[in-house]
Order: structure tokens, then C-alpha cells, then sequence
């Protein structure tokens, strides 16, 4: 890449976007970055997401039927000149700097193959406690994952075209689970960073059932992006005891309704559920107070529950049906893997 100011290419997938598309646009054309472009893919959006985009100063790609984000980020690439790709959702809005933070982390660092930003405490656009819940449970994962990372997340992420065509487009079968995928790939050529100082305000889920089907759907696909996610320095938004306490919760209802004996098991793992996270309990307590703990708890626990069952339900499928899955099967890494520990 050119040293001075290389041409940067925001890419913004947008299916339905009415909503947040204007403030993700205006945001990425607000940047003190001097070099950049932006091109929006319509996966054949119905409420009028095109007529928005035509609003900026963008290039507009329309697909001819709705074909997920992996196919709309391709898309936008193959529209797009940049010597450096930015992937930005349709649902986040950007700080002015953060291009320019990713750009100089990236050059900084010719060994570095994607940077990728958190999410800021508060939501692009507050509708309610499900979506304060969202907001804090992700910025923390996010932040306390700062570094050099095995998993990156695409919402507001850098990749230098050189290295995107080396690893090749995203598996547009997935649409979801295609950061796991993609970091699978990147991690044999280069690393990932994760840096705070990229910055995205991030409209989240707001209803409870939308949002736990939401986590349920992309949790299917638990058996390929395990893989991933089990590296040591890998993101890590789920905690493995959690995941357990909540298992077992789970397991000791049936046993508690049969046998009268066991009725107080599943109240105590669902106490050892709530202090299986301290740190992100103080920030919750510290950010909200003692109230909105016990509720950001109770969805905490259903949203956990919910990742289960759509592990289960993908563990399932993947052994019925082979084609169920990503179309790349990733070859085991050669090099040493992120030490940062998990």
C-alpha cells in the first residue's frame, strides 16, 4: 500500500437499513480521513434503503434479490478502488476517526491483515432495555478483547485488499457466521488487531423474542466456528462458565419436576450463572445501577440458553445434512497461534 494517505473503500451492506442508514452514511463521509470512498450494496431492500443511499455522495450497487451479507460485501469490493477495504454495517455509525486509527494501525504493521473497532456504550438509537442490554453486554467483550485477537468482526472492520484477495471473498452460503469463517482464513496470512480507538455506535436487537431467535439462528452454526472461537486470544463474548451454569440449569429443571428432592438445583445454578462474570457485572452495576443488574441477569441467562438450543439444533442439521455449513473448509493453521490466552 501507498505510504500517503492510501484510497479507502467503506462498504456498507444494506437490506432494509431505513432506520440507521443516513446516520451510517453521513458518518462514514464525515471522516477526518482525507482518502475515501463509500459504496452501498441494497440486498434488495423494500423500504425504500436505495433512495437514502441516492441521498449521499456513494456508489450504489443494487443486488437482484435479497442474497445476505457475505454476497453484499463481495459485491461492494468488486464495485469498489480502494487499496484498503473498510466493512461497515448499515446499523453502525462511526466516530470521526475511526478510519483513520484503522488506516495507521494497518500501516504501521504490514503483518496486521484486518482491524476491527468496538462498539460505544451507547446504542446509535436507544429503544428501550433490550437494546441497553445488547449495547453494554458487546462493548465489553469488545474492549476487554482489545489486542491482538484470533476472531474478527466485520461491522466496522479494515482488511487491505492485497490480503482480501489472497484470502478470497467471504462464503456467501454463510449468512452467519462469517466472521468466524474469515478470520479462519486471515489467520494464515496474517493477524487481527482489535482496537479501541475504532469506534462504532451500533443500533442493537430491541425486542426480547426477535433478539434470542436472532441468537439462536446464528448459534447453528456453533460447530464450525468453535474452531475459532476456542483459540487462545479469540474474542470471547459467551464465558465458558456461564455457558455451563446455564446448561445445567437447564438439565436440572426435568430432574427437579420429577424428583422433589432436586427442586432447589436449578435456583443454585442459576445463582452460580449470575457471579460467573464479575467484571462485566461491576461495569453493568457501575453503568446502570442495582436494578438494571437483575434484569441485564435475567436476559443475560435467556440469551445463553437460547445460544444452547441453536447449538444443539446446528450440531443436528450439520449431522444430517452435510451441505449445512460454510462452503470452505479451512486448513489447520502451520503457525503459532495468538498467546493472548482465552
Amino acid at each position: 500500500m501507498s505510504r500517503l494517505s492510501p484510497l479507502v473503500s467503506i462498504i456498507v451492506p444494506a437490506h432494509n437499513a431505513a432506520k440507521t442508514l443516513r446516520a451510517c452514511l453521513a458518518s462514514a463521509l464525515a471522516q477526518t480521513y482525507p482518502a475515501i470512498e463509500v459504496v452501498v450494496v441494497d440486498d434488495a431492500s423494500t423500504d425504500g434503503t436505495h433512495a437514502i443511499a441516492g441521498e449521499f455522495r456513494c456508489a450504489l450497487v443494487r443486488q437482484p434479490y435479497n442474497m445476505g451479507v457475505s454476497a453484499a460485501r463481495n459485491a461492494g469490493v468488486a464495485a469498489s478502488r480502494g487499496e484498503i477495504l473498510f466493512f461497515l454495517d448499515s446499523d453502525v455509525a462511526l466516530e470521526p476517526d475511526a478510519v483513520a486509527n484503522a488506516v495507521a494501525l494497518l500501516l504501521d504493521d504490514p503483518g496486521c491483515g484486518c482491524v476491527y473497532g468496538v462498539y460505544a456504550k451507547e446504542p446509535l438509537v436507544d429503544d428501550g432495555p433490550v437494546e441497553i442490554y445488547r449495547t453494554l453486554r458487546l462493548h465489553h467483550a469488545l474492549v476487554r478483547g482489545a489486542g491482538p485477537t484470533a476472531t474478527a468482526i466485520f461491522a466496522l472492520a479494515a482488511v487491505p485488499r492485497a490480503v482480501f484477495d489472497e484470502a478470497g471473498p467471504f462464503d456467501e452460503r454463510l449468512r452467519s457466521a462469517e466472521d468466524d469463517e474469515y478470520s479462519e482464513r486471515l489467520l494464515t496470512r496474517r493477524h487481527i488487531h482489535l482496537s479501541p480507538d475504532v469506534v462504532g455506535r451500533h443500533d442493537e436487537a430491541d425486542r426480547l423474542l426477535p433478539m434470542l431467535a436472532e441468537q439462536y439462528r446464528r448459534s447453528r452454526y456453533l460447530r464450525f466456528s468453535a474452531r475459532n472461537r476456542m483459540r487462545p486470544g479469540a474474542l470471547r463474548i459467551n464465558r465458558i462458565p456461564g455457558l455451563l451454569a446455564t446448561a445445567l440449569t437447564l438439565a436440572a429443571v426435568p430432574v427437579a419436576l420429577a424428583w422433589r428432592p432436586a427442586l432447589p438445583l436449578p435456583g443454585a445454578f442459576l445463582a452460580l450463572f449470575a457471579v460467573c462474570d464479575p467484571p462485566l457485572s461491576r461495569f453493568v452495576l457501575r453503568e446502570k445501577g442495582a436494578a438494571f443488574l437483575a434484569y441485564f441477569t435475567a436476559v443475560h441467562f435467556l440469551t445463553h440458553a437460547a445460544q444452547l438450543c441453536g447449538a444443539v439444533d446446528g450440531l443436528v442439521r450439520a449431522t444430517l445434512d452435510p451441505s449445512f455449513g460454510p462452503s470452505y473448509r479451512t486448513a489447520p493453521l502451520h503457525r503459532a497461534d495468538s498467546s493472548k490466552g482465552w
